[in-house]
């Protein structure tokens, strides 16, 4: 494809950063260090990014969740003791 084209030849031309997962500059020192390895995914990492997790927000809205179901559970078992049925445990 033509834009595809047009994008690589800009970023070697212009030495283009804009997007660290496509390119971006090394050292020679670098270089060096890798056995002069030129595999791009020594230097260009496209793996996605991991997900941060809000782990206080998540317990939170386990809490309220949890916190509705026994209000649901004991308003239930309450029909059920009048109905003369056993409760939920």
């Amino acid at each position: 494809m033509p834009e595809h084209i047009d994008k690589i030849v800009e970023t070697y031309q212009y030495r283009k950063e804009d997007d660290k997962k496509y390119s971006r500059r090394v050292s020679m020192e670098e270089i060096e260090k890798n056995k002069f390895n030129l595999n791009i995914s020594r230097y260009v990492s496209t793996a996605a990014e991991e997900e941060i997790i809000d782990l206080a927000g998540v317990k939170k809205s386990l809490d309220t969740i949890e916190d509705t179901i026994s209000k649901a559970k004991a308003k239930h078992n309450q029909f059920l003791k009048e109905l003369g049925l056993p409760e939920l445990p």
